[in-house]
């Protein structure tokens, strides 16, 4: 490969694809909504993950706890419905709900883990990308 094609390479990979910059924009909003959300029924150390990029599945990975299973299924229950009425968004997948020790959604470009607080820091899902930036909860941007 000659240095012209090095150069080439270079320039297609910093393009920037607005298609993509608008899913993600639309993701990071999702993402917001189900942090503000899981809040607003007294969810535990909310964490907004950016993946863009690491992962091929999502844009976003949310973490979030619960003191107890009903609060997680509280949680869960609530996130599908407010993020529907608040962005148009609705949940593809709900798993784990019966047993409430860890539900997950899926949102499309954004999963969104409901824990039960013993059962995350088990599973400690955070340190799997401990290199991905965490969003501001308070974020002004989206």
């Amino acid at each position: 490969m000659g240095n012209g094609d090095e150069s080439e390479a270079r320039a297609q990979v910093r393009e920037v694809d607005p298609a993509q910059e608008a899913r993600v924009a639309a993701a990071r909003k999702v993402s917001l909504a189900i942090a503000e959300s899981a809040l607003d029924r007294k969810a535990l150390n909310v964490v907004i993950l950016d993946v863009v990029g690491k992962v091929d599945y999502a844009d976003y990975v949310v973490v979030m706890s619960g003191r107890s299973d009903r609060q997680v299924s509280a949680i869960a229950k609530n996130v599908s419905t407010d993020v529907k009425q608040k962005t148009g968004t609705r949940c593809l997948s709900l798993e784990g709900l019966p047993q409430a020790s860890w539900v997950l959604m899926d949102f499309g470009d954004v999963i969104a883990h409901v824990f039960h607080e013993d059962t995350r820091g088990y599973y400690d899902l955070e340190s799997l990308w401990i290199d991905a930036p965490r969003v501001p909860l308070d974020d002004p941007s989206a």
